[in-house]
């Protein structure tokens, strides 16, 4: 597996003085992601939980629905210059019967770090139909005080931020507050994907009773990863976007932004946030 955070020599400069000293980062490297030995895709990641990665992809791709759907993953051999192997490229094989459907998931260039739906070739493909609609989950409701815990409790579990302060996180809870999975990755897509991915693997998907929290904004490849997943409440540290909160109301996903101590705003579907 690659390294997840690499040392680089820096300038440090303060009020007092100047001094060069190793500084920590956080590795991004390519992966390509092949189906059956065909490339899909590219994507800009951190190394680490790349199988989740994929799974999650897949999913909020609409891709496959279940992790019967993959049979198999493996690492195939990518080399540098030494002759090591990298470890960036994962060819999947998916289950008998299991095809691509038509026009999804192919992407014409490389995705960066930054932007999960960049390389569509269509602006059709850009918006995936869910096989989990949440209107039809009902039920499910949190407290504005233990929506108001989690960003702390994301916060004390990025153990990668906290010698880098590089990656987003992303992570789901339970509806009473339980942190059950979180990944980390420079791409928030990435990360997103990740832990919904290690969800799929798990089983728990359609995520009817869980929220996911991320570390930064909520764009519309977020909340469409969501509603791919079943998610029915999504929750951001930051602001989300105009065209976020237009898919969480259209989809009936609750979309939280500002998500800060006690102070919350809740975009769409408020009937789910329950005020303590």
């Amino acid at each position: 597996m690659g390294r997840v955070t690499t040392r680089r020599s820096v300038l440090r400069i303060t009020a007092d003085r100047v001094t060069r000293r190793p500084d920590t980062l956080a590795v991004e490297e390519p992966l390509e992601i092949r189906i059956g030995g065909e490339s899909l895709t590219i994507t800009m990641r951190t190394p680490g939980h790349d199988v989740d990665l994929v799974h999650g992809f897949l999913l909020a791709e609409g891709m496959i629905g279940s992790r019967e759907d993959i049979a198999a993953v493996r690492y195939c051999d990518g080399v540098d210059e030494s002759g090591a192997n990298t470890y960036n490229v994962l060819d999947i094989t998916l289950a008998p019967g299991v095809t691509i459907p038509e026009g999804t998931g192919r992407r014409a260039f490389t995705t960066t770090s930054a932007c999960g739906v960049c390389g569509k070739t269509s602006l059709d493909e850009v918006r995936t139909r869910t096989r989990y609609p949440l209107r039809e989950a009902g039920g499910t409701s949190i407290g504005t005080h233990t929506l108001a815990e989690l960003p702390d409790t994301l916060r004390r579990h990025q153990q990668v931020f906290e010698s880098t302060g590089g990656l987003h996180a992303a992570a789901l809870f339970t509806l009473d507050g339980a942190l059950w999975a979180l990944r980390e990755d420079v791409g928030r897509h990435n990360a997103v994907d990740k832990v919904l991915g290690r969800a799929l693997t798990d089983n728990r998907v359609p995520l009817s009773h869980s929220v996911l929290m991320v570390s930064g904004r909520a764009s519309f490849e977020l909340v469409q990863k969501a509603v791919m997943a079943g998610v029915p409440l999504l929750a951001a540290v930051s602001a989300p976007s105009s065209l976020a909160v237009d898919l969480a109301a259209e989809s009936g996903l609750t979309l939280v932004g500002f998500l800060r101590g006690e102070t919350m705003n809740v975009y769409t579907a408020p009937e789910r946030v329950k005020t303590d």
